[in-house]
């Protein structure tokens, strides 16, 4: 009889410590972060700063993306399935803004404070915007690739789509540099087929201009495949790039280009998590974050290259060990 009791209160014990471990579980901030993508190195550095923010907050945080940002009712349809979750917050990259902001103002009534980052969008109801300042971008971006050049000299432009806000105050803010410093801009050619793939333009843009002395290109995968046809034709002419890629970093520190532009992804989604405890627990959250860009050049290329092989080595490791305890 004895025996059974023990038994019996060893299992009550074991019970009450799951419901214990169960309800702390529950009481963590549940924060959902729907990124524009996650199959590129880009965005795999900002999952991997939210992630961090995660496990320093002690957060049940989740990242996910669609998988493809087209059709455009993707991110339509995934921001509908996080709604379900009911989180206590959302971080969002507004990808297709006319067709997301209906389903954000389902948050708003289901009073889920809604952040932005990495893209910005005309909501008023949205918490804050946390993300580069691509006008500033812009104007940093023309500034280096004109002191570069000679008054006179000619560039262009190759962008991706120009439905997108951040494509379009990159271009305006290098335009307003670059005719600052009486450099002409010969051409603005779209780098990108309708599925925002990168395809070669440089080719045509030399043969009809072939006294191009400069590139700005609106990210990095459009500035590498410049960089291809740059080498081919056995050219040294600047191109400037927007985001920080490894690939495009690597070519700074090995001179094949003296700098770029690089912006701050992981910085980005860490404080857009501490940004969104702060909404949660109704503290005052400023109105935009500027994530901030920065000049790389082979001075301090290592460094950055460092850090973001220090990320992707985190990633691969984590992997293991889940296999690992898997198999």
């Amino acid at each position: 009889m004895k025996k059974k009791w023990i038994v019996s209160l060893l299992c009550l014990t074991v019970l009450i410590s799951f419901i214990v471990h169960f309800l702390k579980e529950d009481e963590k901030l549940k924060v959902v972060v729907v990124a524009k993508s996650l199959d590129l190195e880009y965005w795999k550095i900002f999952e991997s700063g939210a992630k961090k923010a995660f496990h320093d907050f002690d957060i049940d945080g989740q990242v996910i993306a669609p998988n493809s940002i087209y059709p455009i009712s993707n991110e339509v349809d995934t921001l509908k399935k996080v709604l379900r979750q009911h989180p206590d917050a959302l971080i969002v990259t507004p990808i297709h803004p006319s067709v997301t902001i209906p389903v954000l103002m389902e948050y708003k009534k289901n009073n889920i404070p809604v952040l932005f980052a990495g893209r910005d969008a005309d909501w008023e109801d949205k918490v804050t915007y946390i993300g580069t300042d691509h006008l500033k971008l812009g104007i940093m971006a023309g500034q280096l690739l004109g002191s570069m050049l000679q008054p006179g000299d000619q560039v262009a432009i190759i962008h991706g789509t120009l439905k997108d806000h951040a494509e379009v105050e990159r271009i305006k803010g290098a335009k307003e540099a670059l005719g600052k410093a009486g450099i002409e801009i010969t051409t603005e050619q779209l780098g990108e087929d309708r599925y925002g793939k990168t395809i070669s333009v440089f080719e045509n843009i030399l043969q009809n201009h072939p006294d191009i002395q400069g590139v700005f290109a609106t990210d990095d995968l459009i500035a590498l495949n410049v960089l291809k046809t740059v080498e081919k034709e056995g050219l040294m002419i600047p191109i400037i790039g927007t985001d920080g890629i490894t690939d495009m970093i690597d070519v700074v520190n090995e001179g094949k280009l003296s700098a770029t532009i690089a912006q701050n992804p992981y910085d980005m989604a860490y404080l857009s998590v501490v940004q969104a405890i702060k909404a949660v627990n109704g503290e005052h959250v400023p109105e935009r974050i500027d994530s901030g860009v920065d000049i790389l050049t082979k001075d301090n290329a290592r460094d950055r290259l460092a850090f973001q092989n220090n990320i992707f080595y985190s990633r691969v490791e984590k992997f293991k060990h889940f296999l690992h305890e898997l198999l």
